[in-house]
């Protein structure tokens, strides 16, 4: 028999087994949080980050969005939060500031375990205070990316410069092309125009209806913590804790388990 065709039978049979057994792409598993944790001030009047982080871990979160953290600020002990944070943790970490703050930077950070490959902080219209949106390019396991975007919306009743945001927010994410996690402190609750702006390009990622307030953590009566999610299709179904912690902070966090459906 002719050699050559004996060795290109042999290649086509091995890329056949190989075809056969090749394992069929996989979703992306992997859970996400948020927490807004008051600069590690805990409900009894004390700074103390260690606890902060603490309660992070016990989350169990690849990923956690916080909000009102601070970086080099005096009343937290001119710390860099993000950063220690990130070394108690063994996660890496992203930082967004609002506006100085009493010699140092006030803001909100993402802490990962998966990669940040970028990041951004997308200065919103001001509100009581002035805002930005944290925005995180994220790799999977898989390869594929996810954008994470980390919100704390304007906190006075009257929701004009709220909403203001919202829009400004929504238009940058209009033109995303990325599979998005929004998720943060909204400052509204479900049925408010904060959330409903999102609707039907972004799905809540919905909690028990028998534990979802998320604030105040001593005496929780108000939903204002959330996680969406877009587009709904290139998601599965999220499962949502809230957790209960009265010490750590004001707030309850929140808590998804969430899957990237493979495309």
């Amino acid at each position: 028999m002719n050699r050559p065709f004996v060795l290109a039978a042999a290649i086509v049979a091995w890329c056949a087994v190989l075809a056969a057994t090749r394992v069929p792409p996989q979703d992306d598993a992997f859970t996400v949080a948020s927490y807004n944790i008051r600069h590690g001030r805990g409900m009894d009047g004390v700074v103390d980050l260690h606890r902060t982080g603490e309660a992070i871990a016990r989350l169990g979160a690849d990923v956690v969005a916080l909000q009102e953290v601070d970086r080099n600020v005096e009343r937290s002990g001119r710390v860099d939060e993000p950063r220690v944070l990130g070394e108690q943790l063994s996660m890496s970490h992203a930082f967004g500031a609002f506006m100085p703050y009493q010699g140092g930077e006030y803001g909100m950070a993402i802490v990962s375990r998966l990669p940040i490959r970028r990041s951004q902080a997308l200065r919103l219209p001001d509100g009581n205070e002035p805002r930005v949106a944290l925005l995180a390019e994220l790799e999977l396991p898989s390869g594929a990316r996810v954008l994470v975007v980390n919100v704390h919306f304007d906190w006075v009743g009257n929701d004009t410069l709220r909403y203001a945001q919202v829009k400004a927010l929504g238009a940058v994410l209009d033109t995303v092309r990325l599979p998005v996690i929004l998720l943060g402190d909204f400052n509204d609750q479900p049925a408010s125009r904060t959330l409903q702006h999102w609707q039907p390009r972004f799905r809540v990622a919905a909690k028990p209806e028998s534990d979802r307030f998320t604030f105040s953590s001593t005496e929780p009566k108000q939903e204002i913590d959330h996680i969406l999610l877009a587009p709904a299709r290139a998601w599965g179904e999220a499962t949502v804790r809230v957790i209960t912690d009265p010490i750590t902070s004001d707030h309850r966090p929140i808590v998804a388990q969430l899957r990237l459906l493979k495309p």
